[in-house]
């Protein structure tokens, strides 16, 4: 049963993100490696929450005041990597596929995708390990949705990430500051209601984690050049 349990919460969290990337990332070594290196500045902005976390003694029992600054370092090392991704896209326009219009967003997508992949991977996997049992939760103490629950959030946010990841690197393109902040704005926000899982109070959390991924999922699709007849076509065999 604990198995049942590991590989379900595994595959609903990290299912969808894994199929994004072998469907759009794996193909292109240059997309593979623009991946490793933005969960490496992802890397870089956990660590640096970890040392403020541990300086700052009388703060360590106030989880907010972690959470608040995880964000803040996250989206700073955002704008770092977008800031080396366009010294760099001349050359790399060179090696890819796509077309010079599209490189962009392509590599905006990616850049978020890995964000969320390393997000989901540091989130999650002390759940799952905990799920392999040799128990589970909710019979004396803690709720049987915990695992599930924590699995649908780490997807929310893998996808959230790529998405930000889009709308951050067209904001700063196009000067869009508006955009800007709804993506810092949006993650404090989403964060911050995670919160209430502490008190058991998941529902709430996690459906306004949706209802801002969906907002978001709209804004990129936007931003990226979308057209609702390019999206029925894919659905809709001509």
């Amino acid at each position: 049963m604990t198995a049942m349990g590991f590989f379900g919460c595994a595959l609903l969290a990290f299912g969808p993100p894994l199929a994004m990337f072998t469907f759009t990332v794996s193909a292109e070594p240059i997309r593979i490696i623009i991946l490793i290196a933005s969960a490496f500045f992802w890397l870089i902005s956990l660590l640096l929450s970890s040392i403020l976390w541990y300086a700052v003694v009388p703060l360590q029992n106030y989880l907010a005041f972690g959470l608040v600054f995880s964000v803040l370092f996250q989206e700073i090392f955002r704008y770092q990597l977008y800031w080396v991704l366009r010294k760099a896209e001349r050359g790399l326009e060179k090696v890819t596929t796509a077309h010079v219009a599209d490189s962009r967003h392509i590599f905006a997508y990616v850049c978020g995708l890995g964000f969320g992949l390393m997000s989901g991977a540091f989130a999650l996997v002390n759940v799952l390990a905990d799920a392999v049992g040799p128990g589970t939760m909710g019979l004396e103490k803690g709720t049987e949705y915990f695992f599930i629950m924590s699995a649908a959030t780490t997807l929310c946010f893998i996808l959230l990430h790529t998405f930000w990841g889009i709308i951050f690197f067209s904001a700063l393109d196009h000067k869009n500051w508006l955009q800007v902040s709804w993506v810092v704005g949006s993650h404090l926000f989403v964060s911050s209601m995670t919160l209430l899982n502490r008190y058991g109070n998941y529902l709430p959390s996690l459906f306004s984690a949706y209802v801002v991924l969906v907002i978001t999922i709209g804004m990129a699709f936007n931003v990226a050049g979308g057209r609702l007849q390019n999206l029925k076509s894919c659905f809709f065999r001509k």
